[in-house]
Order: C-alpha cells, then structure tokens, then sequence
C-alpha cells in the first residue's frame, strides 16, 4: 500500500525532530561509534511510527539498541515537548537496526571475491 501525503510529511517531521532529540540526550555516539536514524516510517492511522536505526561502528549493536529502547520514555518525552504544537496524538515508537549497510559491505565483499578469481583464472599458467 502506497503512503500518503500525511504519512510522508509526519515521518519526515518525526525524522527531523528525532534527529535533533538524539543529538540532544546524547544518543547519536554510544560506544565508540554513531547511531544515526536511517529512515521513519509511520502507519496509515498516524499511531505507530517504526524508526529504523543505523549503527555505525558500535561495539556491541545489540547493547547499543537495548540502551536506546530502555531511554524510549525519555525520547517520547523529549519529541512530545518539540511536536506539541503539530501533532494531536503522538504516536507509538518502535526502534529497529537497519542492517541495510552490512547487506551493501557483504554484496561488495563477494563482488571482491568473484572479482579475484576472474583475475586468477584468466591469468595463463606457464
């Protein structure tokens, strides 16, 4: 099902603000590394909103999350405070990793593999 122009201009609304709430509280470097959010998607009702996160070189990702879903409160409280005005109902958030960027490193890493074994098959052999 195709968004809406509704659901479009609340998930980039909530994008931009969470941006601005993560830099905030301090959650955009966690454990050596930086936590961006990737994109937010919100349902047709406008009462769940699914953020997907990516880590970038985080030590432990499953930790880091743990961490940002335990402060969950805290980052609702900080959103409403910034969105008040703009939205009637805030809606129900949901973190996810985005693991789209170790999907690109691990297709690039084969392309790699399957590029060194043309270049030594076709080499001639003396």
């Amino acid at each position: 099902m195709q968004e809406g122009k509704r659901q479009k201009q609340v998930a980039a609304l909530l994008h931009e603000e969470l941006s601005s709430v993560f830099q905030h509280l301090g959650l955009n470097t966690m454990d050596g590394g930086m936590v961006s959010i990737s994109s937010v998607k919100v349902s047709s009702d406008l009462s769940e909103a699914k953020i997907y996160l990516s880590l970038f070189k985080v030590a432990d990702r499953n930790v880091s999350m743990k961490k940002i879903e335990d402060r969950a409160w805290e980052i609702k409280k900080e959103l409403v405070q910034s969105i008040k005005r703009q939205l009637r109902i805030m809606p129900h958030l949901s973190f996810f990793l985005d693991d789209s960027l170790d999907y690109v490193d691990k297709i690039e890493a084969l392309f790699k593999e399957i590029k060194s074994q043309d270049s030594s098959d076709s080499q001639p052999k003396q």
